[in-house]
């Protein structure tokens, strides 16, 4: 039990007795640093039940709880603030609870009902970028916490695989590809079909400009560029069922998917099931002729479908168009009903997607309780910011986009540069320096966008994000590297549990354990708010106090034997929360650097 939990009963307990009131919640913050201890008790919240002076309020408290629990040893109260300091012994309990758990604050009993977590979603027209990056990255943490919350996940993603964007690729190669394959080219398969979605955008726009030089408005002539036509006729002969066209496109998505796995290979993410627009576009329908029966559809003349959201403070929305086709709300009804089919112990879903969607999901979400599924008030949208680079915008169809393979490289390149510069890595093989860099490089780029709240947008700085100093990746991997190399050098046991009799606690021995402690609620608050920056900040602050307890305590030079097995059991504890931290953020841990 957490010290907040113990009190929480003891206050609890304290006030019915002191006030015959009783509280339903009690309110703790961390001591400031400029008074004396651990942890506070906020009265403020208590005076709406009884109407008296804060900080008389917190005297008494205080008096009662010294007297009456052997955990609070002391207490000062500032402005209606009630500063408790703890006995040695509650920490060492605690802490003695937790030193040999490999999984501290990971819950094992997993819930009944699953969560399903979809990111990446990608176009097949353009190997992945920076924008898609930064989706993986959250989408992939996001469901390792809540796993580590006591959730049963499936990690999925929709890949947009039709449609024009799809056919411009296709048609730009059989122009101009002059049979190239990844094979004879010793390309990527996504980097190969993304130069010709540049291609077509190239000759698209030279054939705009010729149709203006010849009397025609830029309007009219986007719409009558001869290669847009013929990639519109493409699509129509695809949804057709088109014998070659659609020999073209199992050829050439074949390519992409492979590119993909490479990508997210090299990223560190993975994926339980994947969902196909090919296969999914025509889901839904089903699903709006019962809603029209129903009442939550209605049509217009024209025989379009629509729901009047107005009542809800939104618009109206269309469904179906009046020639019957479904529109992307359509097979998004459809996909969602499809996977709760798919795992029926799913509860649950989380669409990582790009805050330009934030209205779209609020529609769906909301059209989708319409229609009467109880699972949809457990829908969630984990909208995030975009990635900017100091150069600005991306555009895939220009070519001006951060690919993410690029983007990896340039990592690991800048880790080895700011690495030659320090000194780091003398000593070691050429082999185990590329891979160091690789792990350095990545957790660079992992920590620095995830460190951010997803809701903000963030202006990524390579540079930057390796520093060996600051809230960076490189700086907590380089705090776990070093108390390995501590750990090393112990050459006595170090398993015995030590109680308040045989050790008494330094005030950082305290700190840190203090920090330690807050680790199971932060994944919770993290699952809960589907943030990975949570647990991003707690590793920096754990990583903050381990440096100022190293920097004030001799851990293998301590004096009394038992001080040194104390604190090497910290430093174990710690390494151990910093790894399985950084594992919810998919990062890796160096055992040297």
């Amino acid at each position: 039990m957490t010290i907040q939990e113990t009190l929480s009963l003891h206050v609890k307990k304290a006030f019915s007795n002191l006030y015959q009131a009783e509280l339903d919640t009690v309110e703790f913050q961390s001591t400031r640093k400029e008074f004396e201890g651990d942890i506070t008790v906020v009265t403020f919240p208590m005076l709406r039940i009884v109407k008296m002076n804060p900080a008389k309020l917190g005297e008494d408290l205080g008096e009662y709880l010294v007297e009456h629990v052997a955990e609070v040893k002391a207490f000062n109260v500032v402005k209606g603030f009630l500063n408790l300091v703890i006995a040695d012994g509650f920490y060492l309990d605690f802490f003695n609870s937790i030193k040999d758990d490999t999984k501290y604050g990971f819950v094992q009993d997993i819930d009944d009902k699953a969560v399903m977590v979809e990111y990446s979603s990608p176009n097949t027209n353009k190997p992945l970028h920076l924008g898609h990056v930064r989706n993986v990255l959250l989408g992939h943490s996001v469901a390792e916490i809540l796993k580590a919350s006591g959730k049963k996940v499936y990690k999925t993603q929709i890949i947009n695989d039709r449609g024009i964007h799809i056919c411009k690729s296709m048609l730009a190669w059989k122009r101009y590809g002059n049979n190239e394959t990844p094979e004879n080219t010793e390309l990527k398969g996504d980097k190969l079909v993304g130069n010709y979605y540049v291609k077509f955008d190239k000759v698209y726009k030279k054939e705009i400009a010729d149709l203006m030089a010849k009397g025609l408005s830029e309007e009219d002539a986007k719409k009558q560029a001869p290669i847009l036509l013929e990639a519109q006729d493409m699509l129509i002969k695809w949804e057709a069922g088109d014998k070659d066209v659609v020999a073209l496109w199992k050829m050439m998505n074949d390519w992409v998917y492979k590119g993909f796995e490479t990508t997210y290979k090299n990223i560190g993410v993975d994926f339980d099931s994947y969902y196909y627009e090919s296969n999914t576009y025509l889901l839904g329908k089903e699903f709006i002729a019962e809603g029209l029966k129903t009442g939550v559809f209605f049509a217009k003349d024209d025989g379009s479908v629509w729901c009047d959201l107005t009542a809800d403070g939104l618009d109206e929305k269309i469904v179906l168009r009046s020639d019957g086709t479904a529109v992307y709300m359509t097979q998004d009804i459809g996909t969602a009903i499809q996977r709760l089919k798919d795992c029926p112990d799913v509860g649950g879903m989380v669409y990582t997607v790009g805050n330009e969607q934030d209205y779209h999901f609020k529609v769906l979400f909301l059209i989708l309780k319409k229609l009467g599924f109880d699972w949809a008030k457990n829908l969630f949208h984990l909208s995030y910011g975009m990635v900017d680079l100091p150069s600005g915008k991306m555009k895939s169809r220009e070519g001006t986009v951060v690919d993410a393979d690029d983007l990896i490289a340039e990592m690991a390149t800048t880790a080895q540069e700011i690495s030659q510069d320090l000194g780091k890595l003398e000593g070691y093989t050429k082999e185990e320096k590329k891979d160091i860099y690789r792990i350095i490089g990545l957790g660079a780029l992992k920590y620095y966008i995830l460190k951010v709240d997803p809701k903000k947008r963030i202006l990524f700085d390579p540079k930057e994000s390796v520093d060996f100093q600051g809230n960076t990746g490189p700086f907590i991997q380089y705090t776990y590297a070093r108390i390995q190399a501590i750990l090393r050098k112990v050459d006595f046991d170090a398993s015995v549990t030590l109680s308040a009799d045989k050790v008494s606690l330094h005030p950082k021995e305290k700190e840190l354990i203090k920090q330690l402690e807050l680790f199971p609620d932060v994944i919770q608050q993290a699952a809960a708010n589907h943030s990975p920056a949570m647990v991003a900040n707690f590793t920096y602050d754990l990583v903050k106090e381990f440096n100022s307890f190293y920097q004030n305590v001799s851990i293998l030079g301590a004096d009394e034997q038992n001080e040194k097995i104390l604190r090497v059991q910290l430093a174990q504890s710690v390494s151990s929360t910093l790894k399985n931290a950084f594992d919810l953020l998919g990062i890796e841990v160096p055992e040297r650097m």
